[in-house]
């Protein structure tokens, strides 16, 4: 679903272009809104996150037993739960959150989260999950909140949909 090998790729992407995905399968991408929706539309997927932590090169995960995406009417409207992992639960604070662009804005905050954090993502406050971060002044971190070591930057996302 997502890869961010190296916070190389800039994630501040527009609307259309988060729809309908980016970037390069071996390297940094984006697989698309619609496809993920189209996928797991039904529940039919779990996802699970791999984190590597940008200081100690650990790796950490976190899966969601529930992860949906719903149709682009609903501004793909985010529905995950069921956490277990290593990670902490940092998508706790973006379940039930819509889709956030520089050229769509659908968080709670006043300001636009994917202005103020440089990337496009289900934002509710800005914070908890920067996966489609880069480690550029831009966005202010490729962070997953979380992490056991206390170190928040990553180094390395991969977020990837699978079967129960």
């Amino acid at each position: 679903m997502q890869q961010n090998i190296d916070g190389s790729v800039y994630f501040d992407r527009s609307w259309e272009t988060f729809k309908t995905g980016f970037g390069i399968r071996t390297c940094n991408y984006w697989l698309g809104n619609e496809l993920i929706h189209q996928l797991t539309k039904d529940g039919q997927y779990k996802v699970r996150f791999d984190l590597q932590a940008e200081a100690s090169g650990k790796w950490y995960w976190a899966e969601y037993s529930t992860f949906i995406v719903d149709s682009e009417e609903t501004k793909y409207r985010l529905t995950v739960d069921g956490y277990s992992g290593n990670a902490g639960h940092a998508m706790g604070r973006h379940n039930g959150m819509m889709f956030t662009t520089f050229d769509s804005d659908n968080d709670i905050k006043k300001q636009n989260c994917a202005i103020v954090r440089g990337v496009g993502f289900w934002w509710k406050n800005c914070g908890r999950a920067t996966v489609n971060g880069s480690r550029s002044v831009h966005s202010r971190g490729f962070i997953w909140q979380y992490l056991p070591d206390k170190n928040e930057n990553l180094r390395t996302s991969r977020v990837w949909l699978m079967c129960p």
